[in-house]
């Protein structure tokens, strides 16, 4: 954590006011320290599935597991906002850390007493991540409550970037404890990197920052309006309808991330099929990727203005050209640095698409709206790695990687002629005027 005066001085002035001291400050290490556990689990997760996994199922068992640990989120999100919604952001992000902390924390005691079976992972992972959709949005939730406008993008970037540093330490980290002690003890720590997040957020102390009220909202005097801090039902749909530049958004994201899923499955089968190597080298192709999106993000967060429209659309393409470098065969060092180039491309998305849902939502639903988000894009990823699993049986997991990549490069295609990304998104506010950013996380993205 930076802290000190002469080191906050040698950042970007973009980055600097962040540091200042307040809640954002004091809850980034402890988002840092649970985003490393994360990053741990890309490498920890796939690898106990392929450990636990029947002869001949492999595919599936990964496919499924890494569906598992991010797909119930959207549920969650989509099922409990009933109870959720109205709650504040770091009320949110102490329910899922403290949630996925105790499921989390369960594998290595099921590893250790000798019940742990692929059916036994599964449902710890689904049920670890039943409520991270709540948790993941009421981050940039907290951004939006705690920063003004302007310092948004940075702190997004920040945000993103510390999830990026994760999959450069996560992931070497992992592979390297991996290769001493089973995967489960690697989840174990996952566990407890949301333990130091859920304490980090049960002692943050908010003060909101005064939202400008403009002269619309004086002369309509309150008429109509649901009090202070509540969300009426349905308010994340209503604004989605109400700015098709958001919803066209969404569904590029949503494709992009589809695209993106066959590749977590089809990874560590190739690395452990084709390339006949260990956990080391699947973590040194995360730690690539988090290498280049570390770059990416920390770019973005110093825009100011920018052709949004054109950057998204050119991030995707790009995304998907990165990928072919699997196609050739020849030594790993190929594939990595493509891998690393897929990292570099993505890292700005997620502050900017981030940044256009902070911008454009009306701050009293901003959590609904990104919790809606959330738990559209949660399923999309996960899909994508559900039908990994079989399509690697049948193809294989080098023309599963390329596949994908192409898939995005069709994507990106079809969405430059789309009417709404060519007109209306490209007239929205840029995330970089007014406002201050995957993840994982996807998570993310």
């Amino acid at each position: 954590m930076i802290s000190s005066a002469p080191l906050v001085r040698r950042l970007p002035p973009a980055y600097r006011p962040l540091f200042a001291p307040g809640p954002f400050r004091r809850l980034l290490p402890a988002l840092s320290v649970s985003d490393l556990g994360d990053g741990m689990s890309a490498v920890a997760v796939p690898w106990l599935a392929l450990q636990l996994a029947p002869p001949g199922r492999a595919g599936l068992l990964v496919g499924a597991a890494v569906a598992a640990y991010v797909l119930p989120g959207a549920l969650g999100a989509l099922l409990l906002g009933r109870w959720l919604r109205g709650l504040p952001a770091r009320r949110l992000i102490r329910a899922d850390a403290w949630t996925r902390a105790a499921l989390l924390g369960a594998i290595p005691v099921g590893w250790a007493f000798g019940v742990l079976g692929p059916w036994l992972l599964l449902v710890l992972l689904a049920g670890s991540s039943l409520l991270h959709g709540w948790g993941a949005s009421a981050r940039y939730a907290l951004v939006a409550e705690v920063l003004p406008a302007e310092r948004r993008l940075a702190a997004n970037a920040l945000l993103s970037t510390s999830g990026w540093v994760a999959m450069i330490a996560g992931p070497a980290l992992a592979g390297t404890l991996t290769a001493v002690v089973a995967p489960a003890w690697v989840l174990g720590l996952d566990a407890l990197s949301f333990a130091v997040l859920a304490v980090g957020a049960g002692r943050l102390s908010i003060v909101p920052v005064p939202v400008p009220v403009s002269d619309s909202d004086r002369s309509d005097s309150g008429r109509d309006r649901p009090p202070a801090g509540a969300v009426p039902r349905g308010e994340g749909l209503r604004v989605l309808r109400t700015r098709p530049e958001l919803l066209a958004l969404l569904v590029l994201t949503w494709l992009f991330n589809l695209a993106w899923g066959p590749v977590e499955v089809a990874l560590p089968l190739f690395v452990g099929q084709e390339l006949a190597a260990g956990p080391g080298l699947l973590g040194a192709y995360w730690a690539a990727f988090g290498v280049g999106a570390v770059l990416g993000a920390l770019a973005v967060g110093m825009l100011r203005r920018g052709a949004v429209r054109r950057v998204l659309l050119g991030i995707v393409a790009a995304h998907g050209v990165a990928l072919l470098s699997f196609a050739p065969p020849g030594p790993a060092v190929v594939s990595v640095a493509g891998f690393a180039v897929v990292g570099l491309v993505y890292g700005p998305y997620g502050a900017l698409s981030l940044g256009l849902f902070q911008d454009l939502t009306p701050p009293p639903a901003l959590t609904s709206v990104l919790a809606l988000r959330s738990s559209v894009l949660m399923t999309a990823s996960p899909a994508g790695a559900t039908l990994g699993g079989p399509l690697t049986a049948v193809l294989g997991p080098r023309a599963v990687l390329v596949g994908a990549g192409l898939a995005m490069i069709a994507v990106a295609v079809c969405a430059a002629g789309a009417p709404a990304l060519s007109g209306r998104l490209a007239r929205g506010k840029s995330a970089g005027t007014t406002s201050g950013a995957r993840a994982r996380a996807g998570a993310g993205g």
